[in-house]
Formats: structure tokens, sequence, C-alpha cells
């Protein structure tokens, strides 16, 4: 299993940075890993639905079909996947209010045995795009 995770504090409300996040259309504007949705983002944003997205990490592209775990409204997303190999990902973002700014952080998680293999680079690989995408993220709501 590789763990990684990156936070941030953005200088906007909470709501701002979530109605970003949760933009779906917008994401490649700022997840560093994201490269589309073949269907578009999930129909409706709710625990239980499920969506495909096709990313890059490390240099190779991967297809994961994703399933939301949990959604609490300007607080958290949590999403698990199935992607290539057997490897199963997941993410997820939490929101804490801090004044007028926002501390945002993503917590990741490969586990499968692929991951194994390369558990050192991908931790890495990770760790750069998740700080990348929440240094886009802060620039898109700011």
């Amino acid at each position: 299993m590789a763990e990684v995770s990156a936070e941030a504090r953005i200088e906007a409300p909470a709501g701002k940075v979530w109605a970003c996040l949760t933009d779906f259309p917008s994401y490649g504007e700022w997840n560093a890993t994201h490269t589309s949705f073949p269907s578009g983002g999930p129909e409706s944003l709710e625990t239980g639905a499920t969506f495909t997205e096709n990313m890059k990490l490390m240099g190779f592209p991967a297809e994961v079909l994703w399933t939301v775990e949990e959604l609490e409204t300007d607080r958290a997303l949590a999403i698990r996947g199935k992607g290539p190999m057997g490897v199963t990902v997941a993410t997820r973002y939490s929101l804490a209010a801090d004044g007028d700014a926002t501390t945002v952080r993503i917590d990741g998680e490969f586990t499968g045995a692929a991951v194994s293999l390369m558990a050192g680079k991908l931790k890495d690989s990770a760790t750069a795009a998740l700080t990348e995408s929440l240094r886009k993220l802060a620039g898109l709501v700011a």
C-alpha cells in the first residue's frame, strides 16, 4: 500500500473552494492527474454515485471507475475506485473553514500487488501531483 497526502491553506471560504472542487467540467484546470471523464463527471454528486475518470500518474495513463463513499457538502468528499492491474485507489478531500480561508487536505491511498513493486516512486509522484493540484485549486478560487 502507498499512502500520500498534501494540505494547503486557500484564501477563500469553504463554500467557494467546495464549488470549484466539485465542478467536474473544470476538474482538469486544477487536478494534476486528471485527463478526462469519458462519460462526464457523476450525474449527481451523492453517496453511491459512480463515474469513470481517465488519469495519468508517473507518466502512465489509467482509467479508474470511482464510487462516492462519503459526501458532506463544504466539508468532505471521499471516493474509491478500481484501476488497472487490480489497483484500488482512494481519495479523500477534507475542507476546514479557517476564518475567511479554508484548509484543504487531500489524502490518497493505493493498494494492490502492482503498487508494492513501485510504492516509493508512486508516493513521490502522487505527493507532487497532490501538491500541484492544491496550488492550482488555490489559484482558481482566490
